[in-house]
Formats: structure tokens, C-alpha cells, sequence
């Protein structure tokens, strides 16, 4: 027997908002993440703006576990699990009675807590790092701090480690186990936060943009470095609707793929094939989708890449596609975690949210990206791509409940 998976709680940590109200307020108005970048000494760098997360405190979020064991990263994931728990109005005595899973994707686990150790004191050659520093590094934290938080002892607490591509690994993750009826939900998604080790080496590729993330504007420069975090609670509908929750959407399917065309290079016919197995596990035609968030990263690589693809697989005349990434800047495995989580909102609130910093559509990708400001709509279904170097692609289909079927 399968269930149906509906979408009931979401938990946003980025930097246009904190949760879903904020977040969605950000959406809406088109709001830019984007400043200079303090998490790191930026000295030697040309430029380096990106998009932090403002005025985070941990003690806002995190009751249990102590926060100097954790790093950012962690911290984001867990402020996020929380909101998503508290949104989808469970109480902890809901989740402990029950199997679930904690499934979080992440591209630098938490490389930022090593970037501080660089420069320390060397004795004997070697780097004098406390205990406390050591225990923050592991990347499986970002889940099992989450089940430790909130004293989930039934539950499977697993880190996914698909760079860019993770969080939809998850919530596809997510989405096989309650389906199967091996859990009875599902905290999933994704978690990064900026560290120099990953920015620098997205500068020496010559990808960081110098001022904004202008997503299939011509004259696009790059990505912006991101932040932050998006955890869904996923559940079966027979779940939601015993307890009257409010759902967000339906999780309808999902495709995953690993062309390993190339180390860093997306590949057309790969990404191609991926939204093509998430129509094919979700039993729909491409003429029903309505929307795709795109991974759309403002490369020139990616963008002419997969937008050609959107052309292999929709024809002359794709679905409106859009980039949250020219609001929130490329926030790494938390990345297509909180696109879903947009997704999800603007198909529940009938809206579609813009690509920003846009000027003058590129010929190479011909689509209708929204530029600017967003626009009503009524959405029934969006596909939600994520792309990952070495290949590994991921795409998410959610419908409107109850539309979807």
C-alpha cells in the first residue's frame, strides 16, 4: 500500500526571512539578500558580496543542545526544523510517538567551522584544535541535532551529501519513506552556511558574480554565495487529515540522476532526463506543469545548459521559469530545500515569485522568468530542479492539494 504525501510544515532561514510569514513577504516583494559579506576576512578578494542570514541568534531557536557544540550550519538546520514543526502545528509529543526520518542535505556540512581553525596557533607542527572545535566538524550533525533537539529517538537521522543538489534528495527521500509507510513523517531538507573555503573556490572558477545574481539576463556574471536553511514536514494525507492540518501542497514524485558528465560542467541531456523521471514518477504529462523553479544559478554554463534542456523536455513554449537564487544567492545544499518551500507557498497563496535583477532575457535561454515583480497565478503544479556538480541532478514535483490526484 502507498500513501499519499502532503507537505503540512515548512521552516525557512534565509536572508529576505526568518519563517513562513517573513519569507513570504520576501517572495513577494522581490527582496535582495545580497551585501557585503562578513562572515569571513574578505581582504585579497576583488569583490565579495553574498547573501547572510541577518541577526541570527541561536538562543532564539535551540533549547537543547548546547549551542557551543554546534556549528552554523547545524544551527540553521535546527531553527529550521523548528519552524517547520511549530508551522505545521504538531506538538513533540506527536513526533516522539511516532517513526519518522530526518533527512538533511548539505554542501559544506560545516567547512566554516574548519575555516576558523585556519591560522591557529601550530604546536609541534601541528594545529592546536580544542576538543569542543573537533566535535562541531562531523556533517552528520546537521541531522542528528535536529533528532537530539527535539528527543526523536525513533527516527533514521541521515546527512545527504549531494552538494547543490541535496536538499531535493532529501525531500525525494522524504517522500519514498512516508509513501511506503516506513516512517510516519519526514523532517527533510537542506543546510549551508558561507564559508571562505567554498567562496573562494567559486572565485578562482570565476563564477562569483561581482554585484548582483542576475539569473538568464544576458549579462549575467555569476552566483552570489548564500546561506541558510528550508526543512519540510512531510506526512501522509490520511495524517493530515486526521489532525485538520493546513496543507501546503502534495508531494506528487520526484527524479534523481548522475550523468558524471563532467566535474563542474552540467550536462543538457542529463538534466533533461531527471525532469523527465520526475514527470515519470509523478504519472504526469509535461503539458500539465505550470511553473519550474530552476536551479538557475547565473552562470553561463548552467543557465544556457538547463534551460535548454526545459526546451528538450516542454517544447518551443516551457512553463514560466524562475531562479530564487537572484533573491537568496546560491545557498548551496539548502538551495533547492528552500526553492521547494517557494514552491510549496506559491502554490498555496496563488502567486509567482519574480528573478530578480533582470534586464534583457539572454537569446540562449528563452524563457519567461518573471522579471522583477511578482505575478498572480493559479498554480496547479510545479517542478522544482536541482543541480549539483559531478552531475547529480534532482527534481521535485508538487501539486495543488486538493487539485492533485
Amino acid at each position: 500500500m502507498t500513501h499519499r504525501v502532503v507537505l503540512t510544515g515548512l521552516g525557512a532561514v534565509s536572508s529576505i526571512g526568518m519563517g513562513v510569514t517573513e519569507f513570504t513577504a520576501g517572495l513577494l516583494a522581490g527582496r535582495s539578500g545580497a551585501k557585503d559579506i562578513t562572515s569571513f576576512d574578505t581582504t585579497g578578494f576583488d569583490f565579495a558580496r553574498g547573501c547572510e542570514v541577518p541577526d541570527f541568534d541561536p538562543k532564539d531557536w535551540i533549547e537543547k543542545v548546547p549551542i557551543d557544540t554546534i556549528g552554523k550550519a547545524t544551527q540553521f538546520a535546527v531553527a529550521g526544523a523548528r519552524m517547520a514543526i511549530n508551522d505545521a502545528g504538531v506538538d513533540l509529543d506527536w513526533l516522539r510517538s511516532r517513526r519518522g526520518l530526518v533527512s538533511i542535505g548539505t554542501t559544506d556540512g560545516e567547512s566554516n567551522e574548519l575555516d576558523k581553525m585556519v591560522g591557529v596557533e601550530l604546536e609541534s607542527g601541528r594545529a592546536a584544535v580544542s576538543a569542543t572545535a573537533a566535535r562541531k566538524i562531523p556533517a552528520t550533525r546537521l541531522s542528528l541535532a535536529i533528532a537530539r533537539e527535539f528527543g526523536l529517538v525513533d527516527v533514521e537521522a541521515t546527512t545527504i551529501g549531494t552538494a547543490c543538489a541535496a536538499g531535493n534528495y532529501a525531500v525525494g527521500y522524504g517522500f519514498d519513506v512516508v509513501r511506503g509507510g516506513e516512517v510516519d513523517f519526514a523532517l527533510c531538507g537542506g543546510a549551508d552556511a558561507i564559508c571562505r573555503k567554498t567562496f573562494t573556490g567559486f572565485y578562482r572558477l570565476g563564477t562569483i558574480a561581482p554585484d548582483n545574481c542576475r539569473p538568464f539576463d544576458k549579462d549575467r556574471k555569476g552566483i552570489l554565495h548564500g546561506e541558510g536553511a528550508g526543512v519540510l514536514l512531510l506526512e501522509t494525507l490520511e495524517s493530515a487529515q486526521a489532525r485538520g492540518a493546513r496543507i501546503y501542497a502534495e508531494v506528487l514524485g520526484y527524479g534523481l540522476n548522475c550523468d558524471a558528465h563532467h566535474q563542474v560542467a552540467p550536462n543538457q541531456d542529463g538534466v533533461a532526463k531527471c525532469m523527465r523521471l520526475a514527470l515519470d514518477n509523478a504519472g504526469l504529462d509535461p503539458s500539465q506543469v505550470d511553473l519550474i523553479s530552476a536551479h538557475g544559478t547565473g552562470t553561463k554554463a548552467n543557465d544556457v545548459t538547463e534551460c535548454g534542456a526545459i526546451h528538450d523536455v516542454y517544447g518551443s513554449a516551457p512553463p514560466r521559469t524562475v531562479s530564487l537564487k537572484s533573491m537568496l544567492g546560491h545557498t548551496m545544499g539548502a538551495a533547492s530545500a528552500l526553492a521547494a518551500i517557494a514552491s510549496a507557498l506559491a502554490i498555496r497563496n496563488g502567486f509567482v515569485f519574480p528573478t530578480i535583477n533582470h534586464v534583457e532575457t539572454d537569446p540562449e535561454c528563452a524563457i519567461d522568468c518573471v522579471p522583477n515583480e511578482a505575478i498572480a497565478a493559479d498554480l496547479n503544479v510545479v517542478q522544482n530542479n536541482g543541480m549539483a556538480f559531478g552531475g547529480n541532478n534532482a527534481s521535485v514535483i508538487l501539486g495543488k492539494y486538493p487539485v492533485a490526484a
